[in-house]
């Protein structure tokens, strides 16, 4: 692991009675970096959230903040900490500019620094103008907006954000979007969310949990080669031969029928069956009219590997 990491699990796990939630987990993130944190619903995602803000402790395992050892020195590590849950901790009956007030009196910020901390966080999550405004007639957005200047007034080293932009419209998610690519200039940031599109957006990396484990560890720029060499071609042919003739072509390991002449070839990464496809089509007269070669999505890698888990679980059992 990064002696730089601002956050480091290391072999961590998390038992409730005789049930393993996490199970051997490891994960650091280095400043500059959005690490997006995936996983199907009970994977394990918020139980490793409490335990990096200190709010769960680990059955076993060591977790560092910002250089720090959360279980050693709690305050210390929790301070180079900010944190949206979910749901975000706003008192609806203050003011913007209370609140926030309230929030850096909370995190220890001196007399003297907090006008200047007040202003920065309202300035970086676009705030500025809605100061005096009660936060419950603000909009979801910028309450949410509320909630992250309430993680970042403190200037933490290491922000935490819980399905941030869970029940906004577009435009209010693309602009809080925007706010976290803001974020990685200063801080390292972890980002749970079920929104695929989300973290191809703003992620640098991607790690997916699941049942406890961690089953997928890979750059979004990995991520990108996975989907452009896709395991299928999609065929049509005017003459439509047998699946069991299609499943003889050198290359293709399944074929899926799709109806009307078309159909869906699987294959291995690194063994396109296109050439032999064409050349079979032509010698016997298939009628072959489309070939395309068919990208993986990160919602299909996603769903591969959660059931491929799911099933090897199952068949252990």
């Amino acid at each position: 692991m990064s002696d730089t990491a601002l956050i480091k699990l290391t072999n961590v796990y998390r038992y409730y009675g005789d049930t393993c939630a996490l199970h051997d987990v490891s994960l650091e993130v280095d400043k500059g970096e959005v690490l997006g944190l995936l996983g199907p619903n009970g994977a394990g995602k918020s139980t490793t959230l409490q335990i990096i803000s200190g709010n769960l402790a680990p059955s076993a395992g060591q977790v560092w903040v910002n250089g720090i050892d959360l279980l050693d020195k709690p305050k210390a590590a929790k301070a180079g900490l900010g944190y949206l849950p979910d749901q975000p901790p706003l008192y609806r009956e203050l003011t913007v500019d209370e609140f926030l007030t309230y929030c850096a009196r909370l995190n220890r910020i001196p007399v003297a620094q907090r006008r200047v901390a007040l202003d920065t966080a309202k300035q970086r999550c676009g705030l500025t103008e809605v100061g005096r405004r009660l936060i419950g007639n603000l909009s979801k957005g910028y309450q949410q907006r509320v909630g992250i200047a309430q993680a970042i007034i403190h200037s933490p080293p290491v922000v935490v954000l819980d399905e941030p932009t869970v029940g906004l419209d577009p435009l209010q998610m693309r602009e809080i979007r925007a706010l976290i690519r803001e974020l990685r200039r200063e801080h390292g940031v972890i980002l749970s969310t079920h929104i695929l599109p989300e973290v191809q957006a703003v992620c640098d990396r991607v790690q997916i949990i699941n049942r406890g484990k961690l089953v997928l560890n890979d750059t979004i720029e990995g991520l990108g080669r996975r989907m452009q060499h896709g395991s299928s071609l999609l065929i049509a042919v005017r003459q439509p031969p047998s699946e069991a003739q299609l499943a003889a072509v050198p290359g293709v390991e399944q074929v899926e029928s799709l109806g009307e002449g078309r159909f869906r070839l699987h294959h291995l990464l690194d063994r396109s069956p296109a050439e032999a496809v064409v050349e079979r089509a032509v010698s016997e007269a298939w009628g072959l009219y489309e070939l395309v070669p068919e990208r993986l999505s990160l919602e299909q890698i996603f769903v591969d590997i959660a059931t491929s888990d799911s099933a090897s679980s199952a068949e252990a059992a």
